[in-house]
């Protein structure tokens, strides 16, 4: 495997340094020593050859409605279900915890960024989904409606 190869792959085990690439905010030279596939020029070289390669993130125009849900806890009733991964299961009720609900164009590319975003403001996300243009993510109470004004920044 040639250098720039470990590079890119290197890259695509490390998302956001990908995504700066793309975006073009990028120290190549920092980004080659955190990558350490090799000596730090030839793989900032290697690293700026890669991100002219890349082309930049369409931003579609999406129309989506964000609503927020007090009350939300675990549930073993599958008809009352918002949403459930495995043996975990959420649903409205007396519960802890906050669902804020997408509607509309939303996709696994808006999950992944409002799961970085509320990471970046130190919201703990307890679960998250999104399928048939609905999202929903499942927070503490009191970061419910933080979570709907980061939601619906990114909309």
């Amino acid at each position: 495997m040639t250098l720039a190869e470990q590079a890119r792959e290197a890259v695509r085990a490390r998302p956001f340094v990908h995504e700066a690439l793309r975006a073009g905010v990028i120290n190549y030279s920092a980004a080659a020593r955190m990558l350490d596939v090799g000596e730090e020029e030839p793989v900032a070289a290697a690293l700026r050859r890669y991100a002219a390669e890349l082309s930049e993130r369409d931003m579609p125009a999406r129309s989506a409605r964000v609503t927020i849900q007090s009350g939300v806890g675990r549930t073993d009733d599958p008809e009352e279900r918002l949403l459930a991964v495995g043996d975990a299961a959420f649903a409205s009720g007396d519960g802890p915890l906050t669902a804020v609900l997408v509607n509309g164009d939303v996709d696994a590319w808006l999950l992944t960024h409002a799961l970085a975003r509320l990471d970046a403001e130190d919201i703990t996300v307890e679960a998250a989904g999104v399928a048939d243009g609905s999202l929903l993510v499942v927070v503490e109470r009191r970061d419910g409606p933080r979570t709907v004004q980061f939601l619906e920044e990114l909309v």
